[in-house]
């Protein structure tokens, strides 16, 4: 049998920076299997906000500098640590995600939990696969996990034109749920428009707030998901009916959440975070394999 790989390349950040993010391309020497853990020869790794926030110091866990960013990929299982999964595992290609506390996907070889390894159906291609797991899980924590969940039965969004933002959309059409779509660009609302979306608004148009709150009191949207924070949170606030809620998930525009007091005070309306990390250890150990 032939040996493990002892060290691997990778690109490594050695500073959290606000402005500039710079990766370095290095050899690095992989950590020990331990029982539980799988070792993943690397095909592919995405790049989300998320990732982008790590680098800059921005998101909800930092990691020992220096380190090797990336929190999802896909690859091949190519030796276990110990223990059924990675027994199971070994030989097949997976969508993966980083341990929190170890190396990322960014690299040649990852050492990971193999409870973060999902196996890959032989059509899914390797860019798809490796982006199986940050969005998708989100788009259903928020629409099953909580807007379904809790009854809510219209919801809006904005930045409904990325990848997320699509996926939200169509899981929430094929749940019976109506969505409010909120994008920047023209050719967005024809792009949405082709893929079945019904309700779609675009935030630069003069009418914008007023076709909002309407169509907001017309469905009885009550609850929002902010990818873009700023001024977009005090928006969503205004135009849904008093008692709504806006989750806030992200924070594209890079500016802090916007909002009168008094939209909160007198009209009731909630602001919270959603973090898929949090949420997920929330629902249980045996939640995620379920999922």
């Amino acid at each position: 049998m032939a040996s493990l790989p002892e060290t691997t390349r990778a690109v490594e950040l050695r500073a959290y920076d606000e402005q500039n993010i710079a990766v370095f391309p290095i050899t690095r020497t992989l950590p020990a299997l331990r029982n539980g853990q799988v070792m993943v020869r690397m095909h592919a790794a995405s790049i989300n906000p998320s990732d982008i926030s790590f680098m800059r110091g921005q998101y909800g866990i930092k990691k020992k500098l220096p380190a090797v960013p990336g929190f999802e990929g896909c690859g091949t299982v190519i030796a276990s640590g110990g223990g059924m999964l990675g027994a199971y595992l070994k030989g097949k290609r997976v969508s993966c995600a980083a341990a929190m506390d170890q190396d990322g996907t960014y690299a040649e070889y990852m050492v990971t939990q193999a409870s973060t390894c999902l196996p890959l159906k032989s059509f899914i291609p390797d860019e798809l696969g490796a982006t199986m797991i940050v969005n998708p899980f989100t788009a259903w924590a928020l629409v099953a996990g909580i807007a379904r969940k809790e009854g809510y039965h219209a919801i809006v969004q904005n930045a409904a034109a990325g990848a997320l933002g699509r996926m939200i959309y169509r899981l929430a059409a094929k749940l019976g749920m109506e969505v409010i779509n909120i994008v920047r660009r023209p050719e967005q609302v024809e792009e949405l428009r082709r893929e079945g979306a019904r309700h779609i608004l675009l935030s630069d148009d003069d009418g914008f707030d007023r076709e909002l709150a309407a169509l907001c009191k017309k469905l009885n949207a009550r609850i929002a998901f902010d990818a873009v924070a700023g001024e977009a949170t005090e928006s969503l606030c205004t135009a849904m009916p008093p008692g709504s809620r806006v989750i806030v998930y992200g924070g594209l525009s890079g500016a802090k959440c916007a909002i009168q007091p008094g939209l909160m005070i007198f009209g009731g309306q909630r602001i919270e975070g959603f973090w898929l990390s949090r949420w997920l250890a929330e629902q249980g150990a045996l939640h995620t394999p379920r999922l």
